[in-house]
């Protein structure tokens, strides 16, 4: 009994299936759909950003980006946390995509030309989620707001 516990217990946990780089880029834009709809008004300006946002730093087509976009406006609803999202997230990105991750998410909440404090208080649980110190959410944000 007590050999079968222990290979149970040091029996190697399954591999889960690397996300593709096309996952990748649905979290990444889930995560700035999510912002664009916290202050209940979504606007053109908001998901136009979030789709150069996506030609710009996930290496996508303009295209392939709508589509993304698209993807995540009709599963929007569907997320039950932002850690569906960010999970993937911190296991493929390193530190440096993580950050230009939540600049673009900070360019989101600047495109309609105001910061809602929903947006604030969701883009800091955002850099949390995304183990992002404060120095490093701060550095996004001055970032985002001087190309704006």
């Amino acid at each position: 009994m007590i050999e079968h516990l222990k290979r149970l217990f040091s029996a190697p946990e399954p591999q889960r299936a690397k996300p593709d780089h096309q996952q990748l880029a649905v979290a990444a834009t889930a995560l700035m759909v999510q912002l664009s709809r916290i202050d209940r008004d979504q606007d053109e300006r908001e998901l136009q950003t979030i789709v150069d946002c996506a030609v710009a730093s996930l290496h996508v087509t303009r295209e392939e980006a709508q589509s993304i976009l698209q993807e995540a406006l009709d599963h929007a609803d569907d997320a039950t946390s932002l850690y569906e999202f960010t999970g993937m997230i911190n296991d493929q990105f390193d530190q440096d995509a993580k950050q230009v991750l939540l600049e673009n998410i900070w360019r989101v909440a600047f495109a309609d030309g105001r910061i809602d404090k929903y947006e604030e208080h969701l883009i800091r649980r955002m850099a949390e989620l995304l183990h992002l110190n404060h120095r490093e959410y701060m550095q996004a944000r001055h970032r985002a707001e001087a190309a704006g």
